[in-house]
Parts: C-alpha cells; structure tokens; sequence
C-alpha cells in the first residue's frame, strides 16, 4: 500500500469559497504534486466548528476508494505546542489539525499516526499540507511522512445518556433542508425500547408517537421522525423546516420515553 501512488484528494474545510485561502490551498497542492485529483467535500462548515465538519466528514469518507487521502483544514491553529497529524486508517488517508477533529472522527488513535515534522513556524498552512499530501500522493513510505504519534487531542463527544424506558439524546446536526439529526442511533433505541411503544419529545412540540420510514409517510406540514440512511434518529417535517418552525437549534435536549 505505501509504495502505490494515491491521487484523489478530498477537502473538507471552514475556509468559505469568497476570499483566497481556498484557492491558495489547491495551489500548493498542485504545486507539490500537479497529478493530484481534488474533490471537494465541503467548505462551508461553520468557522471553527470542528464537531460539525467531523460529523459530516464521518458519514463521507468510507464510501471513498481505498489510497484516498483526506485533507482536513478546520479549525488550524500555530501555537507552540500546536501539531498535525498523517493517519493511515482502514486502506485510506488522512492529514488535519491535531485539535481534537480526528478523536471524533475515529474515537480512538489509529495505530498508523504520525506527528508532521520538518517545518517552521514561518510555513503557511497551505505549504504543510502540501508537503505532507505529496509525500503520500508519490508513494513514499508512509512511515516517514513523521515521527510516530503517541496520543493525540480528544474531544469528547456528548453521548446520549439512557435508562430503563429512556433515551436523552441530543441534536447534533441541521442541515440545508432544516431537517434534524440527534445522537441516538437506531441500534441504542432497539437496545432499550425492545419493541415497546414510544414518544418522541423535543421542545414544546407535539409528542411523536411512530416511526417514519419516508418523509411523505405524514400530510404535508406534519412533524415525524425516521432513522436515517446512517441510522440516526431524526426530525422532519414533510415539504416543511422542522429546525426553523419547531425552534430547534443545535445542542437541544431530545428524550425517547418507552411505555
């Protein structure tokens, strides 16, 4: 796997599209190796936010072929104790900011993680990670992309907290359509509810009392909930905004009581 070339680049970053650091990047990086296949995966994610780039991020990546290299710019930061990582991880690639993206990404360190090494700190950001997307792009042995990383920054993703006829989760995403995505995951409500019946409670909005399997499956305008194609429980409304009209912001509580 080291010695084979990986050209396809994806790019996920909080740099927007309206001013330079984007081009810049894809600049450098072309520079550094002009076979490079980029691919854009999102940049629009909130400045800073690195909790909402690794949730788009995780449901993204495994669907790439194996020697894809991933390129996470969210978030950077000089400081003196401030590093970044080269991960090989699952057959693919992946070169971020040491700032805690990739603990909720993955959890747990990847074994193949290296520190980049041989750079100041009067090297723009867009020049590191060109070194490094080359170094791999060009097939030379992984292992010396940097020195081998022995931990690296967590930050702890809030887990839903459950009991004997609950699950208190929390809503971890809205996206374009102002549908919204909690943390409890189709398997923990099949752990807990085993079989029984539920209300879905969030706001001061009308329990939900079903499942959904298709947004179309209530009127139009009616609230609902569905596991997604990810199998995470979320809430919609069919042809409506459920963030918006039911006042659902990012961090809200929501509880599944079983009966």
């Amino acid at each position: 796997m080291a010695n084979t070339p990986a050209s396809l680049v994806t790019l996920t970053t909080d740099f927007g599209r309206e001013d330079f650091h984007l081009p810049r990047l894809k600049a450098h990086l072309l520079a550094a190796h002009p076979m490079l296949q980029l691919v854009d995966i999102s940049h629009d994610v909130p400045t800073y936010d690195i909790v909402r780039a690794a949730f788009i991020f995780r449901r993204v990546w495994g669907h790439y072929p194996a020697g894809t290299i991933h390129l996470l710019s969210v978030n950077d930061y000089y400081q003196p104790r401030g590093r970044f990582l080269a991960i090989r991880h699952e057959k693919q690639f992946f070169i971020g900011p040491d700032n805690g993206i990739f603990s909720l990404i993955f959890g747990r360190m990847p074994r193949e993680t290296f520190v980049l090494d041989g750079y100041t700190k009067n090297d723009s950001l867009s020049s590191v990670y060109a070194r490094a997307v080359a170094h791999v792009a060009k097939g030379k042995p992984f292992q010396e992309v940097g020195l081998p990383a022995t931990r690296f920054t967590e930050r702890l993703a809030f887990q839903p907290v459950i009991g004997p006829d609950y699950i208190r989760g929390a809503v971890t995403f809205i996206d374009r359509f102002d549908n919204v995505t909690t943390n409890i995951t189709r398997q923990l409500f099949e752990e807990v509810g085993k079989g029984r019946g539920f209300q879905l409670l969030i706001k001061r909005m009308q329990p939900i009392d079903g499942l959904s399997f298709r947004y179309h499956d209530v009127p139009e305008g009616e609230p609902l909930c569905r596991f997604d194609s990810d199998g995470y429980l979320e809430v919609a409304i069919n042809l409506g905004r459920a963030s918006t009209l039911l006042g659902i912001q990012m961090e809200d509580m929501v509880q599944v009581e079983f009966t």
